[in-house]
């Protein structure tokens, strides 16, 4: 089998290609994944906020449903969301004042390599199904790990190919010809949804990706999979 071509992840094109998929992309994730995104993200939150944190940088937020558990789980944390997408963050916007957050979840528009707050801010800095469309990884994660206070956590929540058979090759099969076909036909997009399961094969998985968060400077790295390793979690601390 031919290797696989690399993506195109320049920024403006994702922004782009996010922008394009916006009015329908929750309700495509609750769908093709029946509702289990919802439980990676409460794993993440229920991690994180065992370290009691009081200021936490969401990146790559999208629609804020990452930002908005955080806040509800945390009664005393403030949440700041970075998306390159306009449109995604103008959904986001509306779910956080029907929570009726706006004081704690603060959404603007702004990219993972060039994140616009200064060293040391956060106590922890978190992303959800992000990480894999950085255009340039480390850097991305490098930007993260800078804003982050020393002994502050890094948290990174990301799909993932089963290794297992028989889940790998089923998995496989509906990732690449059942999932770009529903997700096209309802989003209008078939190239947003070829494009997500070629960006989860081509992304550094497991002790891969370990290896980037040390070269970027976190400690303590360890990783989490999540329903029979569809999706894994990654978390670490700065030194």
């Amino acid at each position: 089998m031919p290797e696989p071509q690399p993506l195109s992840k320049s920024t403006p094109a994702v922004a782009a290609m996010f922008n394009g998929i916006a009015p329908r992309y929750d309700a495509l994730n609750h769908l093709l994944s029946l509702g289990i995104d919802r439980i990676w993200r409460w794993r993440l939150v229920r991690r994180l906020a065992a370290f009691s944190p009081s200021r936490v940088l969401d990146v790559a937020t999208g629609t804020a449903d990452l930002a908005i558990a955080l806040a509800r789980r945390v009664p005393s944390v403030s949440v700041e969301g970075i998306d390159i997408a306009s449109a995604m963050l103008q959904i986001g916007e509306q779910k956080v004042q029907h929570a009726g957050l706006e004081q704690r979840v603060v959404l603007n528009q702004a990219s993972a390599l060039s994140i616009p707050f200064a060293d040391n801010q956060f106590d922890a800095a978190m992303v959800a199904f992000g990480v894999r469309n950085f255009e340039d990884l480390e850097r991305g994660l490098a930007e993260m790990v800078r804003t982050v206070r020393p002994g502050g956590h890094v948290m990174v929540l990301e799909f993932s190919m089963p290794r297992r058979w028989p889940i790998r090759p089923l998995y496989r099969f509906y990732f690449k010809h059942i999932l770009p076909v529903v997700g096209g036909w309802v989003s209008g997009s078939r190239a947003a949804y070829d494009y997500l399961p070629n960006s989860v094969s081509q992304f550094p998985q497991d002790e891969e990706f370990i290896g980037v968060m040390e070269r970027v400077g976190l400690t303590q790295c360890a990783y989490t999979s999540l329903s029979l390793g569809v999706a894994t979690l990654y978390q670490a601390q700065k030194a």
